[in-house]
């Protein structure tokens, strides 16, 4: 279920959409011309852990993995990174909203059982 095009869409569009929660909220940090630093910086550093620490023969990624980690390692990174965009999000103001993203990104790590065992695995 973790493979299926559904789910890795879903996947894609949480990810984006935790990278713009976070780059609003580096936004209202600063009210003075290091706002634009820290809107596009926050969830560029944000993508970078993304995409750079995988588990080798990932069959949700391209396979490769520039920088090999355990899957549990890999695990974390995505529960930390899905975190800070909705502690983000609360931080805003958003507590509704907040709950919808946590309720969906929960959902998806559900139906993607057989994904985290494999990561558990590995």
């Amino acid at each position: 279920m973790g493979t299926h095009p559904a789910n890795l869409a879903a996947r894609f569009l949480l990810e984006v959409s935790a990278l713009a929660i976070l780059g609003l909220w580096g936004w209202h940090q600063r009210s003075d011309g290091f706002r634009p630093v820290l809107a596009l910086a926050i969830p560029v550093c944000g993508a970078v852990l993304w995409g750079t620490l995988a588990v080798p023969d990932d069959p949700t990624r391209s396979g490769s993995a520039p920088i090999p980690v355990a899957g549990v390692v890999r695990l974390l990174v995505e529960c930390g990174f899905f975190a800070a965009a909705a502690w983000a999000l609360y931080d805003l103001g958003f507590p509704q909203q907040t709950a919808v993203f946590v309720t969906v990104v929960v959902v998806h790590y559900a139906l993607s059982y057989d994904r985290i065992r494999w990561l558990l695995e590995r």
